[in-house]
């Protein structure tokens, strides 16, 4: 023991025994609860209502990517830079912030239109589409900031703050999804019961957040101008991106039915035992990417060793919740029996997307962007080819074309993330 203890590496080991168990218990009863809320919420809702409900939930998806589009990849890269001075820091976070709320702005002049259609076109009446519309509120105003100030106390791999706020909030997510979606099964006290406990973890997160970072800093030109650059060069992609990362969603409620609107969203909740990893990835891994120095043998043996863990990992996942389709299926009920081929399509194209999402994660922490006319013309091409291929106005043909986009979308990534690391002249 004490020969191992006298170890160089052994400190080393120890320190990452012990933060990994943390995070992945911590990790565990996160998605743990949202994935009990989210099979809650399946259970209790109407068919129709929650159609409405995958609905609404895309569409908030896309209004926070829209208040992005990269601005949160830039606070990373350039907070990565300064994350050991608290003032320079702050700077860097209180820019970010106050370019999200400006993007904000627009997100909700472009999204809510649609959105309302949207709800009109899959049944929903006009005070019921309004109704969902304003339930949407306290969830988006609280992603203008929690993506933001979370990355100050991963930075600092402050996990357990992090992680003891993220289980406060998603037990209030249970406990209010509980009461009052039993007594009320709609579409927009769902959402409500949702966003107001994220809402108040956002208060809690921001106490973390000024730990590490100094509040009182103004915006800084230079740095705007930074986060601008990368903005400017992301956003066509994410604007595209935006709304084709979720092209199953909208193909399904233009083109196909409610039944099936609701059954890809059941599906989809499936997903939610993968975010253990891709949670403890977004933890652990993506801050010290970030931190790594500029050189090519470090990048390259760090970046191939994680897209090895990853595949291994979502391959055995994907195998494990194959064999176990209808176990999984009789969780979600009644309703959404007999798709077990279904599941496993919709595993593979959600496996195929994390790992594509890995790639993205490694070379937009570098401040490596892909152009965005490059970006979308590989998408697009693959989109227009796929609604060819595959017939998109059923469930399993939907899914079919998922996991082709996907695909394409994820070796290209993965080859420029090759590409840049092999630039490297150091």
């Amino acid at each position: 023991m004490r020969i191992l203890k006298s170890h160089p590496s052994y400190n080393k080991l120890l320190y990452w025994g012990k933060t990994i168990s943390i995070t992945a218990l911590s990790q565990m009863v996160v998605q743990g609860l949202g994935f009990l809320c989210g099979i809650l919420i399946i259970r209790l809702l109407p068919l129709e209502e929650y159609a409405l409900y995958t609905l609404a939930n895309t569409m908030l998806g896309a209004m926070t990517m829209l208040a992005d589009v990269g601005v949160s990849n830039g606070v990373m890269a350039q907070g990565g830079k300064v994350w050991q001075s608290r003032e320079k820091l702050g700077a860097v976070l209180m820019t970010g912030l106050h370019l999200r709320r400006k993007l904000a702005f627009w997100s909700l002049i472009v999204t809510t239109p649609i959105l309302f259609y949207l709800l009109l076109h899959n049944g929903a009446g006009w005070l019921t589409s309004f109704l969902i519309v304003l339930s949407i509120i306290p969830a988006f105003y609280a992603s203008l900031s929690d993506n933001l100030l979370e990355i100050v106390p991963k930075l600092h791999q402050d996990i357990y703050s992090l992680q003891k706020n993220q289980i406060s909030v998603s037990i209030g997510r249970l406990v209010l999804s509980a009461i009052l979606v039993f007594i009320f099964p709609w579409t927009f006290v769902a959402i409500l019961a949702s966003g107001i406990p994220r809402v108040l973890g956002n208060i809690k997160l921001k106490k973390i957040a000024y730990n590490f970072a100094d509040e009182s800093q103004k915006p800084d030109s230079i740095i705007r101008k930074d986060l601008m650059a990368i903005v400017k060069r992301v956003l066509p992609s994410s604007v595209y991106f935006t709304f084709s990362g979720q092209i199953s969603i909208w193909f399904i409620s233009l083109f196909g039915t409610t039944m099936a609107l609701a059954q890809v969203g059941a599906l989809g909740r499936i997903s939610l035992i993968f975010n253990l990893f891709s949670a403890l990835f977004g933890f652990l891994i993506v801050p010290r990417l970030a931190r790594l120095p500029n050189e090519k043998h470090i990048l390259l043996k760090k970046y191939l060793q994680t897209i090895l863990l990853v595949f291994v990992f979502y391959t055995g996942l994907a195998l494990t919740i194959s064999l176990l389709s209808k176990e999984i299926l009789w969780i979600l009920g009644e309703k959404y029996s007999g798709l077990e081929y279904e599941l496993i399509l919709s595993i593979v194209g959600f496996c195929v997307s994390a790992l594509a999402g890995v790639s993205f994660s490694f070379y937009s922490t570098r401040g490596w962007i892909i152009h965005p006319i490059i970006v979308i013309l590989v998408d697009l091409s693959a989109v227009v080819s796929g609604v060819f291929i595959f017939p998109i106005s059923n469930l399993k043909g939907v899914l079919q074309f998922n996991i082709y986009v996907a695909s394409i979308l994820c070796l290209m990534n993965l080859l420029y993330s090759l590409i840049k690391i092999k630039s490297i002249k150091v």
